[in-house]
């Protein structure tokens, strides 16, 4: 196979309304062939959205906006092209795009197309079907703010107790811990 898809650099810019640093990123291998939803499924996936029922958005260098359309939400006059037929063909190396993830917490991320094409084998190791996470970075945050189970946003962390609330499977875990491993 030559070098025919593309590397695209995703960095999560902001979310909530609060930037978000250091910023965590990932790398999309994509053909050319797919499209923005497409590659919208891909980011998500790669950045652990488990909710994915919520508007999304892309806004092109040129200003043309890619996502659901929907005459109800147009302003000044913009249009908004279905994400779900407009290809990637349309990017160019080097070029940079945003992506929103749900347009009422604005999971903001800057996307730029890598220099080069790639041969998606000789990269990933496979031929996948969609656009696909190959390389990344970073911490991800929950879409939700979440920090631990039951987290409802206001009360405090709950006490760490080490490993002791473990199962014995390892020589570390359980509640007597630093066992010799049989």
């Amino acid at each position: 196979m030559s070098r025919t898809w593309l590397s695209i650099r995703v960095d999560l810019v902001e979310g909530h309304g609060e930037p978000v640093w250091p910023r965590p990123g990932r790398i999309v291998a994509a053909a050319r062939t797919h499209t923005f939803e497409q590659l919208a499924d891909a980011i998500d996936d790669a950045f652990a959205r488990w909710d994915r029922s919520h508007l999304q958005e892309f806004t092109l260098a040129d200003r043309t906006r890619l996502g659901f359309p929907d005459l109800d939400w147009e302003v000044d006059d913009e249009t908004t092209a279905d994400f779900r037929r407009v290809t990637l063909s349309r990017l160019r190396a080097g070029e940079q795009f945003v992506y929103v993830f749900d347009l009422g917490d604005d999971w903001a991320h800057l996307c730029t197309v890598g220099p080069e094409r790639i041969d998606p084998v000789t990269t990933l190791g496979i031929l996948p079907d969609r656009p696909l996470p190959y390389w990344g970075w970073g911490d991800i945050p929950d879409q939700y703010r979440r920090r631990w189970d039951g987290d409802d946003g206001e009360s405090p962390p709950p006490e760490d107790p080490g490993l002791t609330d473990l199962p014995a499977l390892r020589p570390d875990w359980g509640p007597e811990g630093r066992r010799p491993w049989r």
